[in-house]
C-alpha cells in the first residue's frame, strides 16, 4: 500500500528529467492523469471482485498488474509508452489500496481494527511528504527509471508474504460476474474524470454527455444483473449512504486545499518551491498523527462523535485559510493547514470503520472500495471546481511567462496582479470552507451506531475472526447494526 500511495506523488520530481530523456512535453500531464484516472475508476470493480472471488487471489492479481506496470514504466522509450504503462500501474494500485484496508477489516475484530487501520490510513500522509523527496533523491543519485524499478523487489516480497500467509478462499460455487456493468462503470467514471480535466468547452460537453449515457446504461444494467458489480441496495442503507456523502464532501474540500495552498505561497507570497512544500507539510503531519489518535477515540467515543469532531476541525482550518493574505503572519497559514490535516486524519478512519461495520463480510470489499472511491471522485471534482473559480478570478490577468509559468509556481506576482490573484485564491479558500461546513452539517445526520466501545477482543474472538476468512459468506453469522 505504501508503494501504491507513493506512486501518486513520487513521479512529480522526476518528470523534468523524464522530459529531457523522452521528450513529449505536450503529454506531460497525462503521465499523472493516466495513473489517477485508472486507479480511481477501477476501485469499485476490484472491491466487488474480491467479494466474489476472495481477497487473496484478487489482491495478488492487483500486485502483479502493479508490478508489470512499474516494469514497463521503467522500460519506456517514449512518452506514449510511459503513459500507457502508468495507466496499467494505476489499474493495479486501484486494487492494492482498497483491498489492503479490506483485508485488515477481515482479519481483525471491531475492537482491534481501529489500531491497525490507523497505520494504513497514515500511509497516505507519510507518502505525501516522502514522495517528492524520494523521487528527487532517486532521480539525482540513480536514474529516473529506478523510481519505477524499485517497486519490484518490495512488491514481490509483499506478494510472497500474502501468498504464503493469507488463507485462500474455499468458495466452490460458480460466480457470474457482471462484466458489462463493470465496463460501463469504468468507462463512465473515466469519462467523468476526463471531463473534469478538459480545458476546451466543446470537449467538456462531449465528455459530460458520454458520462451521462454510460452511467445511465450502467444503472439500467445493474438493476437486472443477478450479481451486480455495484449492488445499488447498499445506498439504501442509511449508515452507508450518509457516510459516503460525508467522505465525498471531505474529498472535495481537502484536495482542493492541497492543490492551491502551494500556489498561494509561491505566486502571492513570493516563496520558493521548498517553502511551498513546508507550508503543506503540517497538513500531512496532522493527518498522520490524528489518524492514530482518532483510531483510539473511535473505540472509546464512537464513530459519530469522532467524525463530527474531525469535520469541525476541518471547517475551523478552512476558516483560518480565508484569513490568509499576502501580508498575514505565516503562523496563520501553518496553523490552518495543521488543523485541516488533523480533522482529515480524525475523520477518515472513523468513517471507514462505520462503512465496514454497516455491511456483512460478503460485501466488505465493495463497501471499503466505495469509501475510497467517494473520496477520490470528490477530490477530482474539488480540484476542477476550485480551478474553475481561480481561472474566472484571474481572467484577463497578463502573467509574465504565461499561464504555464504561473501554474508551475515559477512566477511571483507583484502589485495589482498579486492583489487580483490573492483575491481569486481567497474565493477558492472560501469555497473550501463552505464545502467543509456542508460536510460538518452532514455529519450531524449520521446514524448513531455503537460498535466496539470499550470492548477488548479476547484471544478466542481473534482466532474466530481469523477462521472466518475461510468461511463462505452465506455460512457466516451477520451482525446487523441498530
Amino acid at each position: 500500500m505504501s508503494l501504491g500511495a507513493l506512486e501518486a506523488t513520487v513521479v512529480s520530481t522526476a518528470m523534468p528529467t523524464v522530459i529531457s530523456t523522452l521528450g513529449g512535453l505536450a503529454h506531460y500531464s497525462w503521465v499523472f492523469s493516466a495513473y489517477l484516472l485508472t486507479s480511481t475508476a477501477c476501485v469499485p470493480i476490484w472491491g466487488r471482485l474480491s467479494d466474489l472471488y476472495g481477497r487473496r487471489r484478487i489482491y495478488l492479481l492487483g500486485v502483479a498488474i502493479f508490478l508489470v506496470g512499474s516494469l514497463f514504466s521503467g522500460w519506456s522509450q517514449t512518452m506514449v509508452q510511459l503513459i500507457l504503462s502508468r495507466a496499467l500501474q494505476g489499474l493495479g494500485a486501484g486494487c492494492i489500496i482498497p483491498l489492503s484496508m479490506t483485508i485488515v477489516g477481515e482479519l481483525y475484530t471491531l475492537a482491534e481494527r481501529p489500531r491497525t487501520q490507523a497505520v494504513f490510513s497514515g500511509v497516505w500522509g507519510v507518502a505525501s511528504i516522502a514522495g517528492p523527496l524520494v523521487g528527487g533523491y532517486i532521480t539525482d543519485f540513480l536514474n529516473w527509471r529506478w523510481v519505477f524499478f524499485l517497486n519490484l523487489p518490495f512488491g514481490l516480497l509483499a506478494a510472497v508474504v500474502i501468498a504464503a500467509a493469507y488463507p485462500p478462499s474455499r468458495r466452490t460455487t460458480s460466480v457470474q460476474v457482471d462484466w458489462l456493468g463493470a465496463a460501463l462503470l469504468f468507462s463512465g467514471i473515466s469519462a467523468l474524470l476526463i471531463a473534469l480535466g478538459d480545458q476546451t468547452p466543446g470537449g467538456v460537453w462531449l465528455w459530460v454527455a458520454s458520462t451521462v449515457v454510460l452511467l445511465g446504461g450502467f444503472l439500467a444494467v445493474e438493476r437486472r444483473a443477478p450479481e451486480p458489480i455495484l449492488p445499488l441496495d447498499l445506498f439504501r442503507t442509511t449508515l452507508i449512504a450518509r457516510s459516503l456523502a460525508v467522505v465525498f464532501l471531505v474529498g472535495v474540500a481537502l484536495f482542493g486545499a492541497i492543490a492551491f495552498i502551494p500556489l498561494f505561497v509561491q505566486a502571492v507570497r513570493g516563496g520558493t518551491a521548498t517553502q511551498a512544500g513546508q507550508a503543506i507539510t503540517p497538513l500531512f503531519l496532522g493527518w498522520v498523527v490524528m489518524s492514530i489518535v482518532g483510531a483510539r477515540a473511535t473505540v472509546l467515543l464512537g464513530y459519530r462523535t469522532v467524525s463530527i469532531t474531525g469535520s469541525a476541525l476541518m471547517t475551523i482550518g478552512f476558516l483560518g485559510l480565508t484569513l490568509v493574505d499576502d501580508t498575514s503572519p505565516e503562523w496563520i497559514l501553518l496553523t490552518s493547514c495543521t488543523v485541516i490535516g488533523a480533522g482529515m486524519g480524525t475523520q477518515m478512519l472513523s468513517l471507514l470503520l462505520a462503512v465496514q461495520h454497516g455491511v456483512d463480510r460478503s460485501r466488505l470489499g465493495i463497501a471499503t472500495a466505495l469509501n475510497q472511491f467517494s473520496r477520490s471522485v470528490g477530490a477530482a471534482i474539488g480540484v476542477a471546481a476550485m480551478g474553475a473559480i481561480l481561472a474566472r478570478g484571474i481572467a484577463g490577468l497578463n502573467v509574465p511567462g504565461g499561464a504555464d509559468a504561473l501554474a508551475a509556481g515559477a512566477t511571483a506576482l507583484s502589485g495589482p496582479m498579486r492583489t487580483q490573484f490573492a483575491a481569486a485564491l481567497h474565493r477558492v479558500f472560501v469555497t473550501g470552507a463552505i464545502v467543509s461546513m456542508a460536510g460538518l452539517i452532514a455529519t450531524l445526520f449520521l446514524p448513531a451506531v455503537e460498535f466496539g466501545r470499550g470492548v477488548k477482543a479476547s484471544a478466542g474472538e481473534q482466532m474466530l475472526q481469523a477462521e472466518m476468512t475461510n468461511l463462505e459468506p452465506e455460512d457466516e453469522p451477520v451482525t446487523v447494526p441498530e
